[in-house]
This record gives structure tokens, sequence and C-alpha cells, in this order.
């Protein structure tokens, strides 16, 4: 019997994961499935482009495993049962009979979501980029909304400031603004704080820095000294939580939600689990659990597709590194912040900024999106063949 390996979400660490598993494991041993809730890989990083009205190309994700032998169900995840070893599943194609979907090694990529942190008034009235639903629907709501309209970001993250500079670069009619609980680019070395002070000026972005969102309402956020900010519309992006699936399912979990894996990204509650992504609770090499990002969905598919094959093959578990080199912000089309961090993750005093670290900007995400429609790098065409051949593993289920 094939060893069954279900890979939960499609997106950047799931999906990279999945063509990486079918490159390096034969199909005659191995059966690969990847559940997803939409049909399309989304580039989540390009997410505020779409919501301010930029047109983006979607990869239908039954096009980007065609010939790899993975299968591909449409449907959402609702529960994870580790002790029987099975998913639950809501949806087009989901569900295997009464017990789910089962699995002989899951591996948990599912992302995460925006955090309200309980703050009244976000679930009803703000806007968020953290996905592709969400991104549409803002996008609906700005192109509705007319000149000298006045949209406020909450939230001085990356997310946060590329929001706000995408915006007002897009959409000059608009008044842009943007909260910031502490200093506008705080963890930045001093000059490129500076750059990016600069980029706010240029694009008349304005900043209300050690401000704290106590309520959002239609036309307005409440901040914590009892002022107001008027927001025709509020953008709230003050950081992203993960689905309470995992922890509702048994598996041990940290404070955040987020799956506790060792040093191979598996679970230390249930090694028949391994996670990536937002959803890994990661030690990296400095000994500080890995942020939310698409670099640590890099570091931590890696990690775990080496693991399982290795265990798969009977080979020695290698180990991936798990450095976070920096951060890079997009300022716009045109402008971007590339800062590197030393070991303990402070700025290093050298940047780039302008042109040139967007045009860096531009090539990772393309690279990235490249990965994506090529998930296995070239596998050759005759492990194509085998790969998709009815007695090896089936067709691919496609939307």
């Amino acid at each position: 019997m094939k060893h069954r390996i279900v890979v939960l979400g499609a997106g950047y660490a799931g999906a990279f994961a999945a063509g990486n598993l079918a490159r390096r494991l034969s199909p005659a041993d191995t059966e690969i499935t990847v559940v997803n809730a939409v049909p399309d890989f989304v580039e989540r990083m390009r997410l505020h482009q779409l919501a301010i009205g930029q047109d983006l190309a979607f990869r239908k994700l039954s096009d980007v495993f065609a010939g790899t032998g993975v299968r591909l169900r449409l449907a959402r995840v609702t529960g994870v049962d580790p002790e029987r070893r099975t998913v639950a599943l809501d949806g087009e194609g989901g569900g295997d009979g009464e017990d789910g979907l089962a699995y002989d090694t899951l591996l948990y990529a599912l992302g995460s979501s925006v955090a309200d942190h309980g703050v009244p008034g976000v679930a009803e009235y703000a806007f968020d980029v953290t996905g592709l639903s969400s991104a549409l629907r803002l996008r609906e709501r700005l192109a509705r909304l007319g000149a000298d309209g006045t949209v406020l970001v909450v939230g001085e993250g990356l997310t946060g400031i590329e929001t706000a500079t995408e915006f007002a670069e897009s959409r000059p009619d608009l008044s842009v603004a943007l909260v910031a609980r502490g200093e506008l680019g705080a963890w930045l070395s001093p000059k490129a704080r500076r750059h990016l002070r600069r980029s706010f000026d240029r694009l008349g972005v304005v900043v209300h820095e050690h401000t704290s969102v106590e309520a959002v309402e239609p036309t307005r956020a409440i901040t914590a000294d009892g002022g107001s900010v008027p927001a025709d519309v509020t953008v709230w992006a003050a950081g992203f939580a993960v689905h309470p699936i995992a922890a509702a399912g048994g598996l041990e979990v940290a404070e955040t939600g987020q799956i506790v894996v060792d040093r191979t990204m598996r679970s230390i509650s249930h090694p028949d689990v391994y996670a990536a992504g937002d959803c890994a609770y990661a030690i990296g090499d400095n000994g500080r659990p890995l942020p939310m990002s698409c670099a640590s969905a890099g570091f931590t598919n890696m990690q775990a597709t080496a693991a399982i094959t290795a265990r798969l093959t009977g080979g020695e578990v290698p180990t991936t590194g798990l450095k976070y080199h920096g951060n890079h912000i997009s300022l716009g089309r045109r402008d971007a912040v590339f800062q590197m961090v030393d070991g303990d993750v402070r700025s290093k005093s050298w940047y780039l900024g302008g042109r040139t670290a967007a045009r860096l900007k531009s090539g990772v995400l393309t690279g990235s999106a490249w990965s994506i429609a090529h998930p296995t790098f070239g596998l050759p065409k005759r492990r194509r063949r085998l790969a998709t051949a009815p007695d090896r593993v089936g067709a691919s289920v496609t939307a």
C-alpha cells in the first residue's frame, strides 16, 4: 500500500512542499494529496496591490500540479484528528466517507489570517489583505470610494507599511494615513528609517505614531487617549493569527496557536504530523521563534520536506538553515527598503533603498511565483508520465 501524504494548504509553504515531495519521492510508493479551499494559488504578498485595483494573474492549482502526480482536493479543512490520522473536510471533493481524508503523514500548512486582538468593531467594519476574499472585498469598497476619501491603515509592520504606500501611490486622490503603536520603522537602521519617512512624505501618507486603536467604527477609529482618526475605510494590518483547528485536534500548540515542532518541523506531540509556514512554532538558528513571513515559509517547508523524504527513504534527516536575513519592504512600485539583520535580528547599519531595492523585491516575488508554477523544478518527463499514469496514483482531481 502506498504511503499517503496529505498537505493542508496550497500557499507559499504548502504548494512548494507538495511539488518538492513529488520530485523527491517515487510515485510507486507514495500518494500526495493537497487540500486547498480555493482553486487558485494566491500570492499573498501582492494582495495589497489587488486591493487597490491592480490586475494580477492567478494560477490555477490544477494547472500547477498537472503532470506531477499530486492530487488536488478543493475543500475547506474543518478539523484534524491526529489520533485517527484523518482530516475532516467541507466542500467540493471533501472527505473520504464518514472517516474523512486519511493520511500516513500530514503536512499542516494552513497559514494565518488577520488578528483582531479583540478590538471592538474590527470584524464588523474593518478590511484586511490577508486573504483573497478579504482583499477582493476591500477592492470593491475602494473602487466606490471617490476623490478625497480617507483610508486609515492600522499597523506599522511590513503589511501596514506596504499597504499604505501602495494605496497612496496608486490612488493619489485619496487621503491615506497610518496608525503606529510606536515609532514608524523603529526596527530599521537610522538611514533606512529616514528613507522610509521620506517615502511617506513624498506619497503624502500621514502617520499617527505612539497611537493605539481601541475600537473601529464605520467612519473613524477610536484611539486609547479618547480621540479619533477619521476613516471612510479602515484597513486592519495589526498582526496575524492562526486557525484554532490544530489546537482543537489535540496537537501541541504554543500560546499563539501555532503547532510546536522540533528542529525538523515535526510535531513534538504527534510524529506523523509536520508543520510549515505561519502555523509552525519553529525556533530559528538564533534561538528565537521564526516570524510569520514568506521567508519563514520557505525555510520551514524546505526543512519539513527534507525530513519527510529522509524518513520515508531511510536516509539521514538533514537540517536546513533557519536564519532570518532581513526585511524587504515595498514602498509602492518604484521604491523599497531592504534591511539586513544580524543573528540577533538587530538591524545592520547597511541597507538598500530606492529603485534598486524595488527591482530586487520584484525579483523575489517573481521567483516565488515561478517556483510555485514549476513545483517539481523540471521533474523529468518520464517521471511525470509515470506519476500521472492511472495505475500509479490515479488522475488528478481538478476544479
